[in-house]
């Protein structure tokens, strides 16, 4: 990326941005042509620079989805630098873009989860309830995430969800959620006994209790 175009991202710099485009026409076009690469909107969300990041999506759509070299979109690097108001405008402007698989297959979504992110993690469900189905290249989705790095209150979160969605289509979240199967044959339930985690593990089995009577 032309050195002048990372610092008017990392400075926000619209002006400059279009100063660079009148330069070159195909600035941005050259920077979509690279399957993985880091683009302008990766550099800004890592700053959490909303106003170059709406201008971006406006001009350049794919970059939201783009893959930089190290398997991460510019949604990953805002979850990794805690740019919590910028996850929540890319929410507002693109719910799929939390579904967007990256490095061993986590998305944003799982990321804020194992970040322990519980009010974005509740924004998310809210704007994109199907990333409750998403899962790791490993088969493990957020319950699984939530008990491995011990995220007790977004497990709170997650389950709370759960339980109101059971009431519609109470066999399908249980298969697809709750007894979800990791790539060693382990459901959540079976990670929080594992590890010991009392508090896990009731919680799974009062959910478990809570739909025997919906």
């Amino acid at each position: 990326m032309d050195p002048r175009l990372q610092q008017a991202a990392q400075s926000g710099s619209i002006d400059k941005l279009y100063d660079l485009i009148d330069e070159n026409p195909y600035l941005l076009e050259n920077i979509d042509a690279v399957p993985f690469v880091t683009t302008p909107l990766h550099v800004a969300a890592s700053s959490g620079n909303i106003p170059f990041a709406m201008e971006m999506l406006n001009l350049k759509p794919s970059f939201a989805r783009k893959l930089n070299t190290s398997g991460y979109s510019p949604l990953h690097l805002a979850v990794d630098k805690d740019k919590a108001k910028f996850v929540s405008r890319m929410l507002l402007l693109d719910k799929g873009l939390v579904r967007v698989k990256g490095r061993n297959g986590i998305t944003p979504f799982l990321l804020l989860v194992s970040r322990g992110k519980a009010d974005l993690v509740a924004e998310c469900l809210l704007n994109s309830p199907e990333c409750i189905q998403d899962e790791t290249v490993d088969r493990r989705n957020a319950l699984h995430l939530a008990v491995v790095h011990d995220r007790f209150e977004v497990l709170q979160v997650l389950t709370g969800w759960i339980q109101r969605m059971s009431q519609r289509d109470a066999d399908s979240i249980e298969k697809r959620v709750l007894n979800k199967v990791d790539i060693d044959y382990n459901t959540p339930l079976h990670l929080a006994a594992y590890n010991n985690d009392h508090q896990a593990y009731f919680l799974f089995l009062f959910n478990s209790y809570f739909k025997l009577y919906i």
